[in-house]
């Protein structure tokens, strides 16, 4: 079917890291689940872009914490745009408990002052810094690559998002598959159609981030290197290309306001 030989002709594609003007490694390969290696609350350490990140072990995943990361890595961008990012790429925090915060204030990751922490894996945070540090080019796909992408919005539908066309935010780069019209993201999930098979859903009021949370890959289980490429799409047109210095008034309150929602 079409979504098979979309995954096939998407995993023979090579992926490029755009250039950026911080070293950094390729993305690191997912840890098998449950690794003997790795005790619970236990503390590391993890460089990225040369900058020292304070690891901490929860529910078998090594995660890092994103307020270090955010006034490190990422302090020339705003709150907002780093949240945003986030959201967009999919990467979702984990709340550390009382403890774990306790632990990460003594190894140094957050201030005394603190009273909350979201934690991501070591490749979500490689991703959302190469997001903004590198040049937030779409990922390197085959000639005439289309994702195959669904929405349940009103009646629902389904089309191809076609990267190649997809220059702009308001770009027509979505193909409905029943009526082959051209739309832009955001247009594409108020347009549907009525199947046999179909549920009516009211639609959310639009806004800028509306598509992004609507429109998903029309494989349940895709391919992490298709999912990756895909939410790395999503990315782009999103805020944070402007680089903005805060206020040193401004560094501890992302600390306290950074919290998972």
């Amino acid at each position: 079917n079409q979504s098979s030989i979309l995954n096939t002709t998407y995993t023979n594609a090579t992926m490029t890291t755009p250039p950026s003007s911080f070293q950094q490694e390729p993305l690191t390969p997912p840890r098998p689940p449950h690794s003997s290696s790795l005790k619970p609350n236990q503390v590391g350490q993890v460089v990225l872009y040369g900058v020292p990140i304070v690891s901490l072990v929860i529910d078998h995943q090594e995660r890092l914490c994103l307020a270090q990361i955010s006034n490190t890595l990422l302090k020339n961008y705003s709150y907002n745009e780093i949240h945003n990012r986030r959201v967009a790429l999919g990467i979702t925090c984990v709340q550390c408990t009382p403890v774990q915060l306790e632990i990460l204030r003594r190894a140094g990751a957050m201030p005394i002052s603190s009273r909350r922490c979201g934690m991501i894996t070591k490749r979500e945070a490689e991703r959302l810094c190469k997001s903004f540090l590198g040049e937030n080019n779409p990922p390197k796909l085959p000639d005439n690559f289309a994702f195959d992408v669904s929405h349940e919005c009103a009646w629902g539908s389904r089309g191809n998002f076609i990267p190649a066309r997809y220059n702009s935010s308001r770009a027509k780069c979505i193909k409905c598959s029943y009526c082959s019209m051209y739309f832009s993201p955001n247009k594409f999930i108020f347009h549907s159609h009525r199947t046999p098979e179909a549920k009516y859903t009211q639609p959310d009021a639009a806004n800028f981030n509306s598509w992004r949370r609507h429109l998903r890959l029309s494989d349940k289980i895709p391919p992490d290197d298709l999912a990756f490429a895909w939410e790395d799409v999503k990315a782009m047109f999103n805020g944070g290309s402007r680089k903005r210095c805060l206020p040193s008034s401004h560094s501890f309150l992302i600390w306290n306001l950074w919290t998972p929602h």
